[in-house]
């Protein structure tokens, strides 16, 4: 039951594009979705846990973790709203080199042999799947790439904070990760309506609140799968069961017609997925006896 909760959560998350999608057609902004989606979500908690708030002064590094998990958010619902969702997909999960990285800077765990050959294989996989007869350097070369590349970084960052927040009580984290990502989606989304860089949202337009009904109810669901699968689990299998999620979105999106599978995207993918995998069951210094921590969006 643990790992088909785990599963389910992957499989929200591998097909939220979808949804995203069929809510721009009636011309909300996947930033404006975000926004509206969370802060309705962070309002629930906030109320029913209002006792959590308190954790924000005991823990300051709360503010951070939000700030990472809405800017998480924020880029690969806009990506895979935008791009092709396969690339997005891949270039999110660069989670080997973004993880071993930012554990070096940030908890001073130099990288070990094994972890820097993880960071060649993943670096080969995003040259694999960049490289084009269009482009001289195998480099993100449109706005959803960059987005996807962005969110997978802030995606590290997140992990990192939580496990320097592992003893912080878990519903005070999903409250962190929630209400920052309404903050930073909802400041995203009113700057890029007021440059014109965003459409306002269509108040009037009422095509798209059921699509949000489901998008925000596949999130609480997948949001108390995680949390089930994960108390129960070790870290590890955690993990490699998440990278399901690339399985669930590549199958969904060039099913519809919103990806495409050459076998550049193939070879590409299967290092990266690798290189997440083999990631997955190192464990780090920090790891022991922390409990479930990688490959978590929205919630602890």
């Amino acid at each position: 039951m643990a790992a088909l909760a785990l599963v389910f959560n992957a499989f929200v998350w591998g097909v939220s594009w979808f949804p995203f999608r069929q809510i721009e057609a009636h011309g909300l902004h996947p930033v404006w979705t975000t926004f509206l989606v969370y802060v309705a979500i962070a309002g629930v908690i906030a109320v029913l846990r209002r006792s959590m708030w308190h954790m924000f002064v005991r823990h300051p590094g709360l503010v951070l973790l939000g700030l990472a998990a809405g800017l998480t958010n924020v880029g690969f619902n806009w990506a895979v709203t935008q791009g092709d969702v396969v690339r997005v997909v891949l270039l999110f999960y660069l989670m080997p080199l973004w993880s071993v990285l930012l554990a070096w800077m940030l908890l001073g765990e130099r990288p070990t042999a094994s972890a820097l050959i993880r960071v060649a294989l993943a670096l080969v996989g995003v040259a694999v799947v960049l490289k084009t007869p269009e482009v001289d350097w195998p480099v993100p070369s449109s706005l959803p790439d960059w987005l996807g590349v962005a969110a997978g970084f802030c995606f590290a960052v997140t992990n990192i904070l939580l496990r320097g927040l592992r003893h912080a009580p878990g519903e005070s984290r999903a409250l962190a990760m929630f209400a920052g990502c309404a903050l930073v989606a909802g400041t995203t989304a009113i700057t890029g309506t007021a440059l014109g860089a965003m459409p306002a949202p269509p108040w009037t337009e009422t095509g798209w609140w059921g699509w949000a009904a489901v998008l925000g109810t596949g999130f609480v669901f997948a949001n108390i799968c995680l949390q089930y699968g994960a108390a129960r689990l070790a870290g590890n299998v955690t993990a490699v069961i998440m990278l399901s999620e690339v399985l669930f979105a590549s199958v969904s999106s060039v099913a519809l017609g919103a990806a495409t599978m050459g076998a550049q995207i193939w070879l590409g993918g299967a290092l990266i997925v690798i290189a997440a995998a083999w990631s997955a069951f190192a464990r780090s210094p920090g790891d022991a006896d922390d409990g479930p921590s990688a490959l978590q969006k929205e919630s602890p």
